[in-house]
């Protein structure tokens, strides 16, 4: 169905997956649980102090990870390793 790929092997051995946009409609029960799971590592992070918020002109909320929450973040499998945002 496309809503699960494979995007690397860890060094054990054991699969790394992703679960793509497609699972909005094709899997809502998976992209549920997905988003529920980021928005709580996220809450975690943010709990540890690991994400700076500031808001912009429009008082909108910019949400960024800190050096150290970027690389929890990456031990988490919520962002790419090779990611530098």
């Amino acid at each position: 169905m496309g809503v699960i790929e494979v995007v690397g092997i860890e060094e054990d051995g054991e699969f790394i997956f992703k679960i793509t946009d497609l699972a909005k409609d094709l899997a809502p029960e998976l992209w549920e649980v997905h988003v529920e799971e980021i928005d709580k590592i996220f809450m975690e992070l943010f709990d540890m102090g690991l994400v700076n918020i500031t808001y912009n002109e429009n008082l909108e909320a910019e949400f960024e990870l800190t050096e150290e929450g970027r690389m929890v973040a990456k031990e988490y499998g919520i962002i790419p390793i090779e990611d530098d945002i």
